[in-house]
């Protein structure tokens, strides 16, 4: 390793530099103090806002907030980063977090150490790390503000070569590789993509045993196991806090499985298979990887004022023609909406087709099988026969959401096997017997498929048109043909443009072979048609346009009249139910509330099914009532029908944000006694129960905690009042003559929140589908909550361990390398 550092200093050098020049210049906003307007970011915000308010004044961590979905552990929103001591690697890599610009340079670098452990030239290797980094997807993220998959995404790549380097005699520093960026990206804390790596590693492991059992080489292949098995231990024991609260959390997750019955063809032991597949990528689709515009494009595009739609709104008298072209819905795939397509590349789609030939063996067959995987779990419920195998039998796979994201598997694969096919050309690695009827056959594919495409689409009476355009322009024939031209030219445009990056491929690479031209041009020729290629596709998705100037303090969310009445309420613990939004899609409510709803990829599942059966139905029924115009006895009479909004304090109610929000005196506050309970047999029985009850005199309960019911009159003068409130602690004061029951509006989760009776631990259970309650002995006595998770204190510890044995591990593969040249140097004396 010392060695080929040394021989290779100088392209290294040269890369790192060009990485962050290629990066600042795609984002050069950001050096005007400019910053990406990022939808995830501003829902990130506002969802972190409770416990991000709770760190600066108390200096402590909550892993609880109460900001969405009436409760939840921040394990998902914040991330679990104690422990792990390998951190500052993170920084290091990412350029100390300089965002975004540090997003594309790590895509860039990471794709680069990879194939450099493949033994790439390192100049060609250079080109491949842009090959990779401006795939357009990865862009698209960017916008979108998915950070923290972006950054698993930039670890993929030397993940996977140090897996491959341990299978190939280089175990040592193989699995320090591997294990190294394994920790970091488990630590970004996406464990999608570290799922979908682990899928790449897991098909390359499947054929090394195949080849073991070939070559009878079983020694060999269960040393470098081994070696990767303690590198992949340590790395997971370093963020073992954020994995065992995730593992723990998502049993009671949406990712984990519903005790109901009902609608069983669509569960599975994770997410719903329906909200699994939603978005799924078509089949057809998927040549878009070669063919930006090949469905549209994004799902609202700007056509310009040279479009047919624009001269048809036009025609049709429509004075704001300009401002509708610019957010026309180009998209007709299949996906519910898109913000763009997953381009790969058509000059590296040529290479890849190119890769497919020339590299031999195992590695061809691994990176083919794990391309072909990618897409075919991409189509999701377009192949539902496939996606069924996995989410009902493949381990982790249900816990996922948007099956389009496995394509991330393809982006790698497919710029890899190409700059490996490309690396044995320049290397002259080939049959030269062969190689020129190779790359016809390579060149002849790929502009074949694009020809096949353009034919296809011409005679097809289906293509370009989408299901909703009829929803958007009626039955008006000119709007209709105007945007299905429109698609239509958009596609032809494109198709013609891969043409061209496909023949320059083709056209370069023959040259070469032909002794045309040198190694050096070649790469520079591949080296600029992959980046012209990419980056102006990319700025369709990602540009200037995109940025704008930093909000600053305070005015990142501005408080509507309704978030102003509602915050001269002192109470410190009330819930806020936010009409003007989509409530359970939407997190800004958070910013100011404890909200009702909220945005989130793993909600409680008990409250989901909450939301499902009662919440959603109740705020239909009372949204209706308020388009009536009703009166104000009306209002209060619907308000007093919310029986389960009510059970969970919604005191305030936002119908327009320009007036006051409605003030609930319905709702039943912090805490009650109720008169009595009614136990049920199962989950079943225990939703349908919420139908008919009165939340303020009847507790309903599952009978699994018989053991702590107990028969009780009640006390009309006992009082229950909120002491304290902190998103991670709270305190009562109770007064009653008899033992009473009590019902808190608090979510239940018994596996970080403990209850203490004058400072005594005591049990409690869960009542209403949701909610806390527990016994309330007789007399004055003084109850809290704390959320107290076991998980923290082992994780922190368990963490520093490993990463510091991982560490080690780093600093002795130096060592290891450095004794092991001084004796060679010793023994050639």
């Amino acid at each position: 390793m010392i060695d080929y550092l040394k021989n290779h200093w100088q392209a290294i050098v040269v890369a790192v530099v060009l990485f962050f020049v290629l990066s600042s210049a795609y984002l050069l906003p950001t050096y005007q103090g400019k910053v990406i307007a990022q939808h995830d970011i501003k829902v990130w915000q506002a969802a972190s806002k409770e416990a991000k308010d709770f760190k600066e004044e108390t200096g402590e961590n909550t892993f609880w907030t109460n900001s969405m979905f009436g409760g939840m552990p921040t394990y998902l929103i914040n991330n679990l980063s104690d422990g792990n001591g390998l951190s500052f690697f993170s920084k290091l890599l990412t350029i100390n977090n300089f965002r975004p610009v540090s997003f594309i340079f790590l895509y860039l670098l990471g794709f680069f150490i990879a194939l450099l452990a493949f033994r790439v030239n390192p100049w060609l290797s250079i080109v491949g790390a842009i090959a990779f980094a401006f795939s357009s997807y990865f862009l698209i993220i960017i916008q979108a503000g998915h950070i923290t998959k972006a950054i698993a995404i930039g670890y993929m790549a030397p993940i996977i070569a140090g897996v491959y380097m341990a299978y190939n005699k280089k175990e040592l520093w193989g699995s320090i590789l591997m294990g190294l960026f394994l920790s970091l990206q488990i630590l970004a804390n996406h464990l999608q993509i570290t799922y979908y790596t682990f899928l790449i590693v897991l098909v390359f492991i499947i054929i090394q045993i195949v080849e073991a059992i070939k070559n009878q080489s079983f020694r060999a292949f269960f040393k470098s196991s081994s070696y990767l098995l303690v590198a992949a231990l340590m790395a997971i024991g370093s963020n073992f806090l954020s994995l065992s609260a995730v593992y723990d959390y998502g049993k009671d997750s949406i990712r984990g499985p519903s005790e109901l019955s009902s609608e069983a063809h669509n569960r599975t032991s994770g997410l719903d298979k329906d909200y699994a597949t939603d978005w799924s990528y078509g089949v057809f689709e998927s040549f878009n990887l070669m063919i930006p515009n090949l469905m549209g494009g994004a799902s609202q595009s700007d056509l310009g004022t040279k479009s047919e739609t624009y001269e048809a709104l036009k025609d049709l008298g429509q004075p704001n023609a300009k401002q509708i072209v610019k957010q026309m819905p180009t998209y007709w795939g299949d996906q519910p909406f898109t913000s763009g397509p997953t381009y790969i590349g058509a000059l590296i789609v040529f290479l890849f087709i190119l890769g497919s030939i020339v590299v031999k063996g195992s590695l061809k067959w691994w990176l083919l099988t794990a391309t072909i995987l990618s897409l075919m779990l991409a189509w999701g419920k377009n192949m539902m026969w496939f996606t069924d195998l996995f989410l009902e039998y493949f381990p982790g796979y249900n816990k996922f959401r948007a099956v389009s994201m496995t394509l991330v598997m393809a982006e790698l694969t497919i710029p890899l096997l190409g700059i490996l096919g490309l690396q044995r050309i320049i290397s002259g690695d080939y049959d030269t017997s062969k190689i020129k009827k190779q790359v016809l056959v390579a060149g002849a594919s790929a502009l074949g498929l694009v020809v096949l495409l353009i034919l296809y689409l011409k005679s097809s009476d289906t293509a370009f048109i989408s299901p909703s355009d009829t929803q958007m322009f009626g039955q008006n024939d000119m709007l209709l043909e105007a945007i299905k031209n429109d698609r239509a030219s958009l596609f032809q445009s494109d198709a013609l443009r891969s043409i061209f990056f496909i023949a320059l491929g083709f056209a370069s690479v023959w040259l070469f072979i032909q002794k045309k031209i040198k190694t050096t041009l070649l790469i520079v020729i591949i080296g600029l048609g992959i980046t012209v290629d990419l980056w102006t596709v990319d700025k369709r998705y990602l540009n200037d346009d995109h940025f704008e100037r930093p909000a600053k303090e305070g005015q990142l969310y501005q408080a509507t009249v309704a978030d102003e009445s509602i915050l001269k309420d002192q109470d410190p613990d009330y819930r806020v139910l936010n009409l003007t939004v989509s409530t359970f899609n939407d997190a800004s409510t958070s910013y100011f509330h404890k909200s009702i709803g909220g945005y989130h990829g793993a909600k409680m599942r008990r409250y989901q099914e909450l939301i499902t059966y009662h919440i959603a139905p109740e705020i239909q029924q009372f949204s209706q009532i308020l388009q009536s115009q009703p009166t104000n006895v009306q209002v209060m009479q619907a308000l007093n029908r919310l029986d389960v909004l009510n059970m969970l304090n919604a005191k305030y109610i936002i119908y327009s944000p320009q007036a006051p929000a409605i003030p609930n005196q319905f709702a039943l506050g912090h805490a009650w006694f109720v008169e009595e309970y009614k136990t049920v047999a199962n989950a079943d029985e225990e939703i349908q129960a919420l139908d008919q009850f009165d939340p303020k005199t009847t507790a309903i309960v599952d009978q699994r905690y018989q053991d702590q019911l107990f028969k009780f009159e009640k006390d009309s003068t006992a009082n229950i009042e909120l002491l304290s409130y902190a998103p991670n602690a709270l305190s009562y004061r109770t007064s009653t003559k008899l033992d009473q029951l009590a019902v808190f509006s608090e979510i239940y989760y018994d596996k970080g929140w403990m209850a203490y009776i004058d400072g005594e631990h005591v049990s409690h259970f869960r009542a209403n589908y949701v909610l806390r309650a527990m016994k309330i002995p007789a007399g004055e006595h003084t109850i809290e909550f704390k959320f107290e998770p076991p998980l923290y204190s082992r994780g922190v510890v368990i963490g520093m361990i490993s990463s510091i044995l991982l560490l080690l591990l780093l600093i002795g593969g130096f060592v290891y390398d450095a004794m092991k040249k001084k004796k060679e140097a010793q023994t050639e004396q």
